[in-house]
C-alpha cells in the first residue's frame, strides 16, 4: 500500500513539471542580444535590432529567417553625451504615428548614470533613421532606478514606458502625445526584495483584458566564465494587471513590487538562461514570445547568445511556451 501511494504522488510530482517548448526555427544570423522585433505594414517584412554595433539591426522574410544584417542603425552613435553614446544597448522597436521608434539605452556595465534615447525611421531601411537624442527619461545616483531596458505601450491612446534594472528594479513613467518625452514622474512597478540578482528588461504586453509584464530575472551574463548555481541564471517571469499603470500580480496573487512574478520561460534541455525578451503580435502566429538564451550545444559566451522565439498560449490566462 504504501510502495503504491509512492508510485502515485512521484506520477503526480512528474507530471507536473512543465515541458517547454524547444525555440522555434532561426536560420542567417541568429546570433544576438537583447532582441526587439516587428514587421513593416507595408510589406510585412520582419525587422530584428538587438544590442551591439551601435543597434546592430537585421530583416527577413519570416520570424524564422533568413536574417539578413543590415549593419548599424545609428552608426555616428547617439547624442546623449554620457559613456557608453557608442556602444548602445537594449532596443525597443514599435509603430507610433505612423513612423518607427527604436528606443535605446545608453549606459555602461554597472553604472547608474544612463539615459534612454529615441531613433526614428519612416521605413526602418539603413541610413533612414533620424536620432532624436533623449527622451527625458535618465538616471543618476541621486535617483532610486536605472535608465535602461525601456519598453513602450500604448494603452487605449496614452504612451507608458517602462525601465530598469537593479536599483528597485523596474519603474514606469507616462509618455507625451508624440511618444517622444517623459511627461511625468516614474513610480516603481516590479521590485524583488529578497536577492541580489537582475530585475530587469520589462516588456508590457496586452491580451483580452489584461496587461502582462514579462522581465527578466537572474544572473545574465559571463556563463563562459562562472556558472551561477541552478535556477540562478536568467529566467523569463511575467506578472499581470487590468491596468497597464500597476497592481500586477503573479499566478499565486503576490504583488510584483513584492517579488510575486511567475515563471514563463526557463534553462531546459540545451536551452540556458533564456532572457532579453519582447512579445508581439505575428502576422500569421498570433502572439510570440522571443528572447535571447545559451544553446549548450554550440558556446556559454555573451557572443555566441541565440536568438529564440515561441508562440505563447493565453488560453490559461497565462502565457505558456
Amino acid at each position: 500500500m504504501a510502495l503504491s501511494k509512492t508510485i502515485v504522488f512521484l506520477s503526480l510530482l512528474t507530471s507536473s513539471v512543465h515541458a517547454y517548448a524547444n525555440p522555434g526555427r532561426c536560420s542567417g544570423e541568429c546570433v544576438v542580444h537583447d532582441p526587439t522585433v516587428i514587421q513593416r505594414i507595408s510589406d510585412g517584412r520582419y525587422f530584428r535590432f538587438s544590442t551591439g554595433n551601435k543597434i546592430s539591426y537585421a530583416s527577413a522574410s519570416s520570424i524564422a529567417g533568413p536574417w539578413t544584417g543590415l549593419g548599424s542603425m545609428l552608426p555616428s552613435g547617439s547624442s546623449i553625451n554620457l559613456a557608453g553614446r557608442n556602444d548602445l544597448w537594449a532596443p525597443d522597436a514599435h509603430l507610433v504615428n505612423g513612423a518607427y521608434h527604436v528606443y535605446y539605452t545608453v549606459s555602461t556595465f554597472g553604472s547608474q548614470n544612463s539615459a534612454i534615447g529615441l531613433a526614428r525611421s519612416a521605413t526602418m531601411e539603413p541610413g533612414s533613421w533620424t536620432d532624436l537624442g533623449s527622451t527625458g527619461i535618465a538616471s543618476s545616483a541621486s535617483k532610486p532606478y536605472n535608465a535602461i531596458d525601456a519598453n513602450l505601450i500604448n494603452a487605449d491612446g496614452l504612451y507608458y514606458m517602462s525601465f530598469g534594472s537593479f536599483w528597485h528594479d523596474i519603474y514606469q513613467a507616462p509618455m507625451n502625445s508624440a511618444a517622444t518625452k517623459v511627461a511625468s514622474s516614474a513610480y516603481n512597478i516590479a521590485f524583488q526584495p529578497t536577492g541580489t540578482h537582475a530585475v530587469e528588461g520589462a516588456y508590457m504586453y496586452q491580451h483580452g483584458n489584461f496587461y502582462y509584464l514579462f522581465y527578466s530575472s537572474g544572473i545574465c551574463c559571463n556563463y563562459d566564465k562562472t556558472r551561477p548555481a541552478p535556477g540562478e541564471e536568467y529566467k523569463i517571469m511575467v506578472c499581470r494587471s487590468t491596468s497597464p499603470k500597476g497592481g500586477f500580480v503573479g499566478k499565486r496573487g503576490v504583488a510584483c513590487t513584492n517579488g510575486g512574478g511567475s515563471v514563463v520561460l526557463e534553462s531546459h534541455g540545451t536551452v540556458y538562461g533564456p532572457g532579453g525578451q519582447g512579445v508581439f503580435t505575428d502576422s500569421s502566429l498570433g502572439p510570440v514570445l522571443y528572447y535571447h538564451y545559451v544553446d549548450t550545444t554550440v558556446g556559454f559566451a555573451d557572443g555566441q547568445k541565440r536568438f529564440g522565439w515561441n508562440q505563447i498560449d493565453f488560453s490559461s490566462g497565462w502565457p505558456v511556451v
